[in-house]
């Protein structure tokens, strides 16, 4: 009777196990939260409130030099979503920042950050963007005024393996690069966000309805950095926007959604940012 037990509760463990790798549950964790793509393509109530009933059917807008543009609405919407592309056009968009029609997303979209995905993870994100309610919501037409390259971060040129993913400190690399977290981290140059020499430096400025905030230093500098913080106060600031001293971070880091991560992603993720080579 005991080794019944023992096997019936090791097929339940597996079942369960087997449930939470379901391409669909994977899609869902990862688009709600490292890559925080409602931070974006969701529309924004009061005080900057996600909108869930109209999730990822459209949201903010940028109008910078390089362009004009509002976030896509990618919910299931045959007319004005994604619901008539293919899953071979979703991952071109994702990978690639190219629609269907062949033009160019703009820059604003990570997909500079997208290369690295699994093909597991990739799949699951197409599967579970399928299941994402469909919602009217034209955009307005991007305006390009100036065409601006590719600059994938070093290392993420191509997809990641299973066999990365086991190494802790990899797959913190895989989930920052896919957080595009040096979207914001890293400090832009005449030729793009300067990676090689200044990655994880911070001093971007973002405006908002909290003010303006600047976008910190994450290296593992110990006085400008992250360096001599504890592990705990680095997943506090990430989940909580609680700094070292307490304070509070603004926006529009996507605190609320990097709250759900699993604490092994997250002490994976602290693990990588140790290695980031200390800036001033």
């Amino acid at each position: 009777m005991i080794a019944r037990g023992i096997l019936l509760a090791a097929a339940l463990l597996a079942g369960t196990t087997a449930f939470a790798q379901a391409p669909v549950e994977r899609g869902k964790y990862l688009v709600n939260t490292i890559m925080t793509c409602q931070n974006c393509h969701t529309p924004k109530g009061e005080r900057g409130a996600p909108v869930f009933e109209r999730d990822l059917s459209s949201g903010l807008s940028w109008d910078e030099p390089p362009f004009k543009v509002t976030a896509s609405n990618i919910t299931q919407d045959k007319e004005t979503g994604i619901g008539n592309w293919s899953d071979a056009d979703v991952k071109k968009a994702l990978q690639k920042g190219e629609r269907p029609n062949g033009v160019r997303l703009a820059a604003i979209m990570p997909s500079d950050f997208y290369e690295i995905l699994t093909p597991g993870d990739l799949d699951a994100i197409v599967a579970y963007l399928r299941t994402v309610k469909p919602v009217k919501q034209e955009t307005p037409a991007p305006i390009y005024r100036i065409a601006l390259p590719r600059h994938i971060p070093p290392g993420a040129e191509k997809p990641f393996s299973e066999a990365d993913m086991a190494d802790k400190v990899k797959k913190g690399f895989y989930l920052v690069t896919i957080g595009h977290c040096m979207e914001c981290h890293t400090p832009m140059g005449p030729r793009g966000r300067e990676f090689e020499s200044a990655l994880g430096k911070g001093g971007f400025e973002f405006k908002g309805p909290w003010g303006t905030s600047v976008s910190r230093n994450i290296t593992s500098h110990r006085e400008k950095g992250i360096g001599a913080w504890s592990d705990a106060e680095i997943k506090r600031a990430i989940t909580d926007g609680i700094s070292r001293d307490r304070a509070r971070l603004k926006p529009p880091m996507g605190y609320a959604f990097y709250k759900n991560m699993t604490e092994a992603d997250l002490d994976a993720v602290v693990a990588y940012l140790r290695t980031v080579p200390p800036k001033e």
